[in-house]
């Protein structure tokens, strides 16, 4: 533990939301596509990484899908809060190590050839300062893989809930990493087939106080969310295939280290 002043606190996220992500991450139709779209974008433009960091890793989801997808020299998942490293450890493999940590505080310099947050850095003030802390600790010429919600006009209730900071504009990411010491090499929209929808729902729960329509999202009937995922898996294919969205409910970039 390198910042136990923060371990467990309701800073970036509330730790109270790792139990029912645990429970629905696995078969959920934006979390189980966008695991493949990291995974194939990570084999895609660093396939010789062999040491790999996750920033926020949650419950672990995204490191497992990494783990079983090569085999790595080093694997480590971070997180501020030890309540979703409990979730983590008890999904990946031994071997994998975890670390709790304040993200703006990497302790580590040079050691991988990849780093990541998926969803992570819209939760902290801060964002650049975690930009900096990613770029001291993958060696020059590594990769890096950001993903983010997009398009401040979709700002919702879901976004309160989530403790967002921001949902971030077109090019905003990708001039936060050119600014912290990253080349940006692939940058596109994720969940675009399903933008309609998500309009739909963000503007139905605008002005609600109550969380019944976010927690719906996640426990979705099976006869919804399994047409969905396919949607998404199609999407997921047609971007590792080349294609850029412009618009979507996330903003997936990639980037090396120069």
């Amino acid at each position: 533990m390198f910042a136990p002043s923060l371990a467990d606190t309701v800073s970036g996220v509330d730790p109270k939301g790792f139990e029912l992500l645990a429970k629905v991450e696995a078969g959920h139709f934006w979390f189980v596509p966008r695991s493949e779209l990291i995974v194939g974008l990570a084999d895609k433009f660093f396939p010789q990484a062999r040491r790999f960091i996750e920033v926020g890793c949650g419950t672990g989801t995204v490191l497992g899908a990494l783990a079983r997808s090569r085999r790595w020299e080093r694997l480590v998942g971070s997180e501020l809060h030890p309540s979703g490293l409990a979730h983590a450890r008890q999904r990946l493999p031994d071997g994998v190590e975890f670390v709790q940590m304040d993200a703006r505080d990497i302790p580590a310099a040079g050691v991988f050839d990849l780093t990541g947050a998926f969803d992570v850095i819209e939760h902290i003030a801060d964002d650049e300062g975690v930009l900096r802390g990613m770029r001291a600790a993958t060696q020059t010429g590594g990769g890096i893989i950001i993903a983010v919600p997009q398009h401040p006009w979709l700002w919702s209730r879901a976004d309160d809930v989530a403790y967002h900071q921001r949902r971030y504009r077109r090019g905003e990411v990708e001039t936060k990493l050119r600014r912290n010491g990253f080349e940006v090499l692939f940058s596109t929209s994720y969940t675009s087939l399903l933008l309609p929808l998500m309009i739909a729902s963000r503007l139905k729960g605008r002005g609600k106080d109550s969380n019944d329509d976010v927690e719906r999202e996640f426990t979705l009937d099976p006869r919804v969310n399994g047409p969905l995922t396919a949607i998404l898996r199609a999407e997921v294919r047609m971007t590792l295939a080349g294609l850029r969205w412009p618009a979507g409910g996330s903003r997936v970039v990639v980037g090396r280290a120069v």
